[in-house]
């Protein structure tokens, strides 16, 4: 080591160690600054400004996961039921591609075999699976043109929640806390829901903060045990000593944020915060035995703490109630491709009679708490189903992208309405395509956000959620703006 070596090393011990204003010292503050959850500067989800005056300020998704047939459930298609069994004309699969078949295959026709009827003043057409959805339908807007680039299930599903079926994007739920923050200060911002048989095929990519800062990512509750894996203390440590040992873990924290700069290191320390809240937020959170019985039996609640999706819509009803600005529930085993446990036969009935009550008893139940007006309810899966069978004499139906329904309400959304036709299968939209970008830009306008201002520079580009393409607000889908 030269002298020159030395005397650098000299100058930079004296900077860290006996500067007059200390590196320790600003650590000091900023920790004073971060135990003021109020300071937005040392909470990255407290609540910010929209670009323009919004129509909501939460959003509940319930995502299908799996792909639900839209033909079976909320597009009435009499003409694809007159020619059931007969062979697709040709211009309706010309070139088009499918999840496992290619358009040379010769697959019939296949129509559905549930009974439809007009339900509400809308008239709208509503399957006999969907009972209850049909006792709200002049609540909803049924956007039956949706359409998506990916027909495999995780890239599908990845592209529904981020605009890209490639990993380390933000999801929607981490955009919309990116660029609202959050009104809870007792529990995360953007909360994940989980019910079925299984996790959703792509699991924590679906709810990844990507490139933006981890506060921002989904935070999975689990209905048993503690919310969170580890919430709870060990043995023998009560809230005293966790809060001398988080105040000191977070000094060293923002000592080494004041050497390094690296805002992951705030981020950390506001997580370690919100567990110590959570450990009393959760718990009460998820106990719903303040419920009354008339609440659990409004949304099929029969055994109170069990897993069910019915319970976790009254949990994302409380969840919106507590100010947390996403809430997004999973249920899986929507893919029903035919065969003994996937079939439209008996499988599609099961998983209707999970979910119809559920999804009108949140809907009725955000309504009378006075929640509805400011929260957009979203319903739907990754993709739809085609208007032919998997295989002939099918009791399936294979991915389809080109055009699939989902459902939309509460707060800015036209209620009572149909957005789009297609043709008279069912392939492909006649009028009003709505494109996963457009429903994107559209629930961020909802919320106040214009899609092309809302973004992150990573890398020396620019992202956001609707991507470089074009992408538009779907205009006949506002109701109103302002809340």
């Amino acid at each position: 080591m030269n002298r020159f070596d030395g005397q650098l090393q000299q100058t930079r011990r004296f900077l860290l160690g006996q500067g007059g204003i200390g590196l320790g010292s600003i650590a000091l503050g900023l920790l004073d600054k971060h135990r003021n959850l109020s300071a937005a500067t040392s909470n990255p989800m407290a609540p910010k400004q929209p670009h323009f005056s919004p129509c909501a300020k939460n959003v509940i998704f319930l995502f299908m996961a799996g792909g639900p047939s839209q033909l079976d459930l909320l597009e009435y298609k009499p003409e694809l039921s007159a020619r059931n069994g007969q062979p697709i004309p040709d211009s309706f699969i010309s070139g088009k591609r499918f999840a496992f078949m290619d358009s040379s295959h010769r697959i019939d026709l296949l129509g559905s075999r549930r009974s439809f009827a007009q339900y509400g003043e809308s008239g709208t057409w509503v399957s006999d699976l969907l009972p209850y959805t049909a006792g709200i339908i002049d609540q909803l807007a049924l956007v039956k043109t949706c359409k998506t680039e990916l027909f495999n299930h995780a890239p599908a599903k990845l592209y529904m929640n981020s605009g890209s079926g490639i990993p380390g994007r933000p999801t929607m739920g981490a955009w919309v806390t990116y660029g609202l923050g959050s009104e809870c200060e007792e529990l995360p911002g953007f909360v994940v829901l989980q019910s079925g048989p299984r996790g959703p095929r792509g699991s924590a990519t679906l709810w990844s903060s990507g490139m933006l800062p981890t506060s921002y990512q989904g935070v999975p509750l689990r209905n048993q045990g503690d919310p969170i894996v580890n919430l709870s203390n060990p043995p023998g440590v009560d809230q005293q000593a966790q809060r001398q040992m988080l105040d000191a873990v977070n000094q060293l924290n923002y000592q080494h944020l004041a050497v390094t700069g690296d805002q992951e290191i705030e981020t950390r320390a506001s997580a370690y915060e919100m567990a110590f809240r959570m450990q009393t937020s959760a718990p009460e959170l998820m106990d719903t035995s303040s419920e009354t019985q008339a609440t659990l039996d409004l949304y099929g609640i029969k055994e109170p703490r069990e897993t069910t999706f019915a319970r976790n819509c009254l949990l994302a009803r409380r969840l919106v109630e507590r100010g947390v600005r996403f809430v997004q529930l999973y249920d899986t085993n929507w893919d029903h491709h035919g065969g003994p446990t996937e079939n439209l036969e008996t499988h599609l009935p099961q998983k209707c009679l999970d979910i119809d009550k559920p999804c009108a008893a949140l809907i009725r139940d955000l309504a009378r708490h006075g929640l509805l007006d400011e929260t957009i309810v979203i319903w739907g899966g990754e993709f739809g189903r085609t208007p032919m069978g998997e295989v002939r004499e099918s009791t399936g139906r294979n991915h389809h992208i080109d055009a699939f329904t989902m459902w939309f309400a509460g707060g800015g959304i036209k209620p009572g309405i149909c957005y789009g036709t297609t043709d008279e299968f069912g392939f492909g939209p006649v009028e009003n395509p709505a494109h996963v970008r457009d429903l994107h830009a559209t629930i961020l306008h909802l919320l106040g956000l214009d899609h092309a201002r809302l973004t992150v520079r990573s890398q020396g580009l620019d992202y956001r959620l609707t991507g470089v393409e074009h992408a538009k607000v779907l205009e006949g889908l506002v109701a109103s703006r302002g809340i």
